[in-house]
């Protein structure tokens, strides 16, 4: 059963806060970061300030997906996270 936009957001939501938080993550969470936020940027249901960011998210799923230092790359944007899980609530 696909999820809804609503829990897509927890999703996505959670693990940008994880990575926040833990300053690591895995390829497989930038793949899901990827597909949640292009999912959602298609959602006529979002909120138009929350489809702002999204590609941004996108971008940075994408990118640690290729890097290889994933722990460095989700260091070098704690700001950005902390901002995003911010919009995102």
């Amino acid at each position: 059963m696909p999820l809804n936009h609503e829990h897509q957001m927890t999703v996505l939501k959670d693990i940008l806060s994880n990575h926040q938080t833990d300053c690591c993550g895995t390829v497989s969470e930038c793949e899901q970061i990827e597909r949640l936020a292009k999912s959602l940027m298609g959602n006529g249901q979002i909120d138009q300030q929350v489809k702002q960011v999204l590609p941004s998210i996108y971008d940075y799923g994408q990118a640690g997906k290729y890097s290889a230092d994933l722990d460095s790359h989700i260091s070098a944007h704690q700001q950005q996270l902390s901002d995003w899980v911010d919009q995102l609530t």
